[in-house]
């Protein structure tokens, strides 16, 4: 099934952890995606949590696996910074294959950040967030 970010802002936390198991890990992205945080999961104000920070702060991931690392694009301007390491490792929800976006060694600002992404539709990512090993928020990449 080919997902879009309405159907995920859409869906319960339960929807989105059941979307992020059964999905593979896929390949490790390349280039620049368009991200959109998913918080407060089922209820009446994700979107609308989604659209101010999509406005104001984080707006996405550039890949360079090449180099095995990412930049967030953040600000109203985009600007590209919060460098994380990027690599195939277990899920810390699952135990399953996910693509691990690092910041633990590369970010001074994000260092206690940990994001897991997984492929749910082509070039449409689902990702976690975790702060520590405590789950945060989730979000979407689409590249």
């Amino acid at each position: 099934m080919a997902y879009d970010v309405q159907q995920l802002l859409d869906m319960t936390q339960q929807q989105l952890d059941e979307l992020f198991t059964a999905s593979p890990a896929g390949e490790i992205p390349s280039g620049e995606a368009e991200g959109t945080a998913i918080i407060a999961p089922g209820t009446r104000y994700t979107e609308s949590i989604a659209k101010m920070i999509n406005f104001f702060g984080w707006q996405g991931k550039v890949f360079d696996p090449a180099n095995g690392v990412l930049k967030n694009k953040v600000s109203p301007f985009g600007i590209q910074a919060i460098v994380a390491k990027v690599y195939k490792g277990d899920s810390w929800l699952d135990q399953k294959e996910c693509i691990v976006l690092d910041y633990s060694k590369t970010s001074v600002v994000a260092h206690w950040i940990r994001d897991e992404i997984r492929l749910i539709s082509p070039a449409f990512y689902l990702g976690k967030v975790y702060w520590g090993k405590e789950r945060l928020i989730d979000f979407c990449l689409k590249f």
